[in-house]
């Protein structure tokens, strides 16, 4: 039994010896910034140019972007934040609201010496960079929204009755101690459920995010990210009042949100690109990160989208679609 054991061990940590969690560039620097909204906000930088945020989402940190960022940093300034709870940020007791964690965000950038700036997110991450880009919308040059709803705009409430989004309303005090020892097993079914790929993302992925959630009041303050929801779908409400009109791209993994994501950002957003990932789930950078980094690219290099001729039909004047086939990106 024992040498079974060990057969086992050995053969596990075999199949983990040769992955690596995910980093940012090594030279980026790092600093840990207040937000006057009552959190300590780690953010690490790096590159020259033009500025682009990367926010985040849950089941990750900020060490998700790290293949847009090492490609990014060659002709931009990347700006990677842990939001407000997460990673080495501080882990308040409230906070977790959407519209404050945007003020989390410009305190970052401003404290950076920045304005004006690229904004990139995925997952909760999304939620984050629309409260942020209805709050700052001059401050927003372009925005990149990666596969995930957005709180109280449609259709929020029919993807609130499916099954799959079972973690949305998992949190609490007795959530926490169902999970304390348990992270990597209740991770793991948020990552089987949404991936396109059952391996990815890898053993030394999951273990490093598993561990990184494990750190005190970890669980309690990613479980208050869906805690907040309520509060950021009343937000919301009141922002899609006023479109955003700087350029868009909305991307969806062919596996998980596809065009739906755009079909979110269409109803606050009056410029927007659609874009699908081909045979990706939820997790983009882990599942197809070459094809989804020379997406982002393409969209924040490219020249400015004019607003369309007039039209009497379809969702907005402004809306611009393309296809993946369009394009010759890499393959992973």
């Amino acid at each position: 039994m024992i040498r079974r054991f060990l057969i086992l061990a050995l053969f596990a940590l075999a199949t983990v010896s040769g992955q690596t969690p995910p980093s940012l560039p090594a030279s980026f620097q790092a600093k840990t910034i207040h937000s006057p909204a009552g959190a300590d906000i780690f953010v690490r930088w790096g590159g020259s140019g033009p500025v682009a945020v990367l926010l985040h989402g849950y089941a990750e940190n900020s060490d998700s972007w790290a293949p847009l960022a090492a490609d990014l940093m060659k002709d931009h300034t990347v700006v990677v934040p842990d939001l407000r709870g997460i990673g080495r940020s501080s882990k308040p007791a409230d906070g977790y609201d959407k519209k404050t964690q945007a003020k989390d965000i410009r305190a970052v950038v401003t404290s950076l010496g920045f304005d004006q700036t690229f904004v990139v997110a995925h997952d909760i991450g999304n939620m984050v960079a629309y409260a942020y880009a209805a709050t700052y919308p001059d401050k927003v040059v372009r925005l990149v929204v990666m596969d995930a709803p957005i709180p109280g705009i449609d259709p929020w409430s029919e993807i609130l009755l499916n099954p799959g989004v079972w973690h949305f309303n998992f949190h609490g005090p007795d959530a926490e101690r169902l999970v304390a020892g348990r992270e990597r097993i209740y991770f793991d079914r948020i990552w089987n459920d949404f991936t396109g790929d059952p391996r990815k993302p890898d053993e030394a992925t999951r273990n490093f995010y598993a561990a990184t959630y494990a750190q005190p009041g970890g669980m309690r303050a990613g479980f208050a990210q869906f805690a907040a929801f309520s509060q950021d779908a009343k937000d919301n409400k009141v922002f899609e009042q006023t479109k955003l009109t700087m350029p868009v791209m909305a991307v969806g993994g062919e596996k998980s949100f596809a065009s739906l994501q755009a079909v979110i950002m269409r109803h606050v957003a009056i410029n927007v690109q659609e874009e699908v990932v081909p045979g990706s789930g939820h997790w983009l950078l882990e599942e197809r990160p070459a094809y989804t980094v020379a997406l982002i690219r393409k969209f924040l290099d490219g020249p400015p989208l004019a607003p369309k001729a007039a039209a009497t039909t379809g969702p907005s004047l402004y809306e611009e679609r393309s296809s993946p086939a369009e394009y010759l990106f890499p393959a992973d």
